[in-house]
């Protein structure tokens, strides 16, 4: 598995944060280890895969 990762700011915290392109599996993955914000998607079609991200309120549909 070839994963390629690059420092960014957590979109959620602002802190330093890691965002991973897993190539094998087509995803992008962005995860911060101080506010444990975690967000993967398709690198395909961008589509959320997995997502977590405390103290960010959900919306109700």
């Amino acid at each position: 598995m070839q994963a390629v990762a690059f420092r960014v700011s957590c979109p959620n915290c602002g802190q330093p944060a890691e965002r991973h392109y897993l190539e094998q599996q087509q995803q992008i993955r962005t995860q911060c280890p101080r506010c444990d914000y975690l967000m993967t998607v398709s690198a395909e079609t961008g589509s959320v895969i997995e997502a977590y991200a405390p103290g960010l309120p959900t919306l109700a549909r």
